[in-house]
């Protein structure tokens, strides 16, 4: 076997070792692949479905509401309100000023909410104006009750439906209708129609502006732990010199360790994108297509995310080996994920169309915006060739940085 193939082996091996120790806990697999891929659905399907049927428990409930005016509740209104589940006391309108005032009613309301006999106060007042109906309106609630807050939507989506039947019979009454008055200029047929692109490329220039932060998130946190674990962790267990007595030269003891790192990040990455994927199509159905990139497109993207996971594997693990305890690591290995995010975040709202070269050259940046050209299918080859190379420059300089702490004897030796 040639040098090469031997030092090649040898960080395979390596790798390999580092791997099994890191998922030897069941709890390690669990927090870095399964939860990831269980955490959108989740939060983004479980959560929704949870939120319904509290929702749907809360209508169940009959809530008590007073409605003070002058003279007889319309029919029209008394009928929306009670086909809301809402139990209706009518009484006369005392407030001569402005309605939101609560004035003497606070009490009232209050007791009332506290013995479940009142939930919200209803005040009409009715106006002489040119409209077949015309009447001012207030809700009084406690926003810090939970059943008056109900009782208060209600309310005012029955009020709000009312209104709708106001407007369309004072139109009837001019003999109009609501299009002609309110949308006199409409779209003719499905807008939908007249968009070039497809549902698949609507959805990749969506994905444009979400992925490359995800990723840069989920890469950046996913290789801390394993980072420190490696290093700064095998360094307070007093394992490290163990492995540098081994026949391995130290910059391939680093590659392996940075390889094994480079495989878990992925993983978490994967899986969570994995799961973010399937939320995503469990809820948009049919709204959204499924992202049309071409294979171009793809191997770049691809390329882009590689470069930059070397990148920031790199960075931590020289970080990670600086640090002279697992707590020291953590506590400055955390707050550097917004190194990566800020300018990620940036990066969303630059404007690609007539960007300038220099942003191709600028860490994080790059990468960042060839993610989402390679989305939205732009390729212009000078700025694939700037990204590329100074991202290549980037992630050599990084592995070089932490070979170079690596060497060092005060860095690796334990403390003991």
């Amino acid at each position: 076997m040639s040098e090469f193939g031997l030092r090649v082996s040898r960080v395979a091996e390596v790798c390999k070792k580092e791997l099994v120790d890191f998922v030897r806990d069941w709890r390690t697999v669990l927090a870095m692949v399964l939860v990831p891929i269980m955490i959108f659905p989740v939060i983004f399907i479980a959560l929704p479905l949870f939120l319904q049927g509290e929702a749907a428990e809360l209508a169940e409930h009959e809530l008590a509401i007073e409605i003070q005016l002058d003279g007889e509740i319309p029919a029209q209104l008394n009928q929306l309100l009670s086909d809301r589940n809402l139990v209706i006391t009518a009484v006369p309108l005392v407030v001569n000023g402005t309605l939101s005032i609560p004035g003497d009613d606070v009490d009232r309301l209050q007791s009332g909410i506290e013995d479940g006999d009142l939930y919200c106060i209803l005040r009409l007042r009715e106006t002489d104006t040119n409209a077949s109906i015309s009447y001012d309106y207030a809700i009084l609630m406690d926003s810090t009750s939970e059943l008056s807050r109900e009782a208060r939507g209600r309310t005012l989506d029955g009020i709000l439906t009312w209104e709708q039947y106001v407007i369309n019979n004072t139109l009837d009454e001019q003999n109009l209708t609501y299009g002609e008055v309110f949308d006199p200029i409409h779209w003719d047929g499905d807008q939908d129609d007249a968009n070039l692109a497809s549902k698949g490329e609507q959805t990749a220039m969506g994905l444009a502006m979400f992925i490359p932060l995800v990723i840069a998130l989920w890469t950046a946190s996913a290789a801390i732990q394993p980072s420190i674990d490696l290093t700064a962790g095998e360094r307070e267990r007093g394992t490290m010199e163990a492995l540098l007595c081994t026949p391995v030269a130290r910059a391939d003891l680093l590659f392996g360790k940075w390889l094994a790192v480079a495989v878990v990040a992925s993983t978490s990455v994967l899986a969570n994108m994995a799961g973010l994927l399937f939320a995503i199509a469990f809820l948009a159905g049919d709204v959204l297509g499924a992202p049309t990139i071409s294979l171009t497109s793809a191997i770049l993207l691809l390329l882009s995310v590689l470069l930059f996971a070397i990148f920031v594997v790199a960075v931590e693990l020289a970080i990670a080996v600086r640090a002279h305890s697992v707590k020291e690591a953590g506590s400055i290995l955390g707050p550097m994920i917004l190194v990566f995010i800020g300018p990620t975040m940036f990066a969303q709202f630059v404007n690609l169309e007539g960007i300038e070269f220099w942003w191709f050259l600028l860490p994080i940046f790059n990468v960042t915006l060839a993610m989402r050209e390679s989305l939205m299918g732009f390729h212009d080859p000078l700025h694939v060739a700037l990204w590329l190379s100074s991202s290549l420059i980037y992630a050599i300089g990084a592995i070089l940085w932490a070979s170079k702490q690596f060497n060092r004897e005060d860095l690796v030796e334990s403390l003991s």
